[in-house]
C-alpha cells in the first residue's frame, strides 16, 4: 500500500451506515480451493494491499483445520489490483503434517497474478522452555491520546472516516516527545501507534482476528520507511512528496490476541536505499505482551 493520503480519500465511499469491519474480510467459496472477494481502494484505482493480503489469508485458513492457528505469512505484491473488479484466491495445499500445515495462495485478477502468499499453520503445543520477549516501554495509554484524524480539517475527517478503508478502525499516535519513548537511533526513524478494530469481533474465530491484524499491519509500515523525507499521512498538512507502495510483507504471530482490543504497533525503519525502504514492526497488547511481528519492504521514490 501507499501511506494513505491520496489513498483513503480516493477510497470508494460506503453509502449508508458503516458496516462491521468483518464484512471487509468476507469471501465467497467457489470450489474446494478457490474463493472470490472484493477489495477497496488504497491509492486511486489500486486495491489496498493490506486488504488483499487479509483476504488471501482468510482463503488459506478456510482450507486448514480450525485447531491450527496461523503462525507466519509471507507475501509479495506483484501487480496493482483493480478495486472495481473481483479477485480470485486460488489455494494450493502444500503440506499437511501432524503439527504444521502450509498453504500457498495466488490472488488472480483478469487472469493475472497480482499477489501471492505463503502461510503456515500449527497446532498449539506445551511450552518446552522459558518464554521471553522484548519489553515494551510504559507509553501513554490510548485513552489519553487524540484520534489520528483529530487534527485534520472537518472535510478530510468526514471523507476518510466514510471510506471503506477506515470503516470500523481506530488509530492513535504516540507523540514523539512522550515520556519514556525509546530514544531515536540515528538513521532509524520510528513511530508508535495504538490500533484496534472498533466493535466486537467473534470470540470463536481466532483466524478473523489474525486476518484483521494483517490488514492493520499494512496501514502505516510504508510511511515509517519514509519518515526521513516527510511526516506520515495523519500528521502532514500537504500532499505526499513520495511515491510509496508495498513490495512484500511478512508477519509472525507469537501469542493469542484480539484485534478488537487496543494493540500498540511499535515501528522502526533501519534502512532506505535503491528506491526501497525497510520497516520493522512489533504489536503489543495492553499487558505488554508481544503478540506479533511484521516486516515490510516498500518502494520509495520522490515525486517529480
Amino acid at each position: 500500500m501507499t501511506d494513505l493520503r491520496e489513498e483513503q480519500i480516493a477510497a470508494e465511499q460506503a453509502p449508508g451506515p458503516a458496516a462491521p469491519f468483518a464484512e471487509l474480510l468476507e469471501i465467497e467459496q467457489l470450489d474446494e480451493n478457490t474463493f472470490r472477494g472484493h477489495c477497496h481502494a488504497g491509492a486511486p484505482m489500486r486495491a489496498f494491499g493490506g486488504h488483499v493480503a487479509a483476504q488471501a489469508l482468510v482463503a488459506a485458513g478456510r482450507t486448514s483445520a480450525a485447531e491450527r492457528a496461523v503462525h507466519s505469512l509471507h507475501g509479495y505484491f506483484l501487480l496493482p489490483g483493480d478495486p472495481t473488479r473481483p479477485i480470485e484466491y486460488h489455494v494450493d495445499r502444500l503440506r499437511e503434517g501432524f503439527t504444521y500445515a502450509t498453504r500457498r495462495v495466488r490472488a488472480v485478477q483478469d487472469r493475472k497474478e497480482i499477489f501471492n502468499l505463503s502461510a503456515s499453520f500449527k497446532r498449539p503445543e506445551p511450552a518446552s522452555g522459558g518464554e521471553r520477549q522484548r519489553e515494551v516501554p510504559p507509553l501513554p495509554a490510548p485513552e489519553t491520546l487524540p484520534d489520528a484524524f483529530s487534527h485534520s480539517d472537518e472535510g478530510l475527517r468526514t471523507s476518510v472516516k466514510a471510506s471503506n478503508g477506515f470503516r470500523g478502525l481506530e488509530l492513535r499516535f504516540v507523540p514523539p516527545d512522550a515520556p519514556d519513548l525509546p530514544p531515536a537511533v540515528p538513521g532509524m526513524p520510528q513511530q508508535f501507534v495504538w490500533m484496534r478494530v472498533t466493535g466486537r469481533l467473534p470470540d470463536t474465530d481466532p483466524l478473523l482476528h489474525t486476518c484483521a491484524l494483517t490488514y492493520l499491519s499494512d496501514l502505516t509500515l510504508a510511511s515509517t520507511a519514509g519518515l526521513h523525507e516527510q511526516p506520515n499521512f495523519f500528521q502532514r498538512t500537504g500532499p505526499s512528496r513520495l511515491l510509496m507502495t508495498s513490495l512484500d510483507h511478512a508477519m509472525w504471530f507469537h501469542r493469542p490476541f484480539r484485534a478488537d482490543d487496543w494493540l500498540l504497533f511499535a515501528q522502526r525503519s533501519p534502512s532506505a536505499s535503491d528506491g526501497r525502504g525497510l520497516s520493522l514492526g512489533e504489536f503489543y497488547d495492553r499487558d505488554g505482551l508481544l503478540v506479533a511481528s511484521a516486516v515490510q519492504e516498500a518502494l520509495i521514490r520522490r515525486m517529480p
